[in-house]
């Protein structure tokens, strides 16, 4: 069974989201559980670092596009940090996750009082 962590902290009213380790299809409903239990609809925005993310397959792009459309329909934001390091850069771009998601190719600092190393 693959493993994958999901990581949260509130900043501004912003949810910021580290998801790391392989999402597939053995685990992205428990991914989808854990991210819905904490983007409810009273935060401004949600972030969702994919940084240290090493596998995503079919399954765990549907998480994101589930996701992205409950942001557009609550008429929230999406970002999806996903710097050029990022082994999952490659699917990201292919996804055609653009229409629900802003996607930060760059590689950005992370989000202020983030722990990621």
């Amino acid at each position: 069974m693959t493993e994958a962590w999901v990581e949260t902290q509130v900043l501004d009213g912003r949810v910021c989201i580290e998801l790391s380790g392989e999402i597939d299809l053995d685990n992205a409903a428990a991914v989808q559980e854990e991210i819905n239990a904490v983007v409810g609809n009273e935060v401004a925005a949600v972030v969702v670092d994919l940084t240290r993310l090493s596998y995503l397959d079919s399954a765990g792009l549907r998480v994101l596009f589930q996701l992205g459309e409950r942001m557009r329909v609550l008429q929230m934001e999406l970002e999806l940090v996903v710097p050029s390091r990022s082994p999952v850069r490659r699917v990201i771009e292919l996804s055609g996750l653009s229409p629900v998601a802003r996607m930060l190719f760059d590689d950005p600092p992370p989000p202020r009082g983030w722990g990621v190393p």
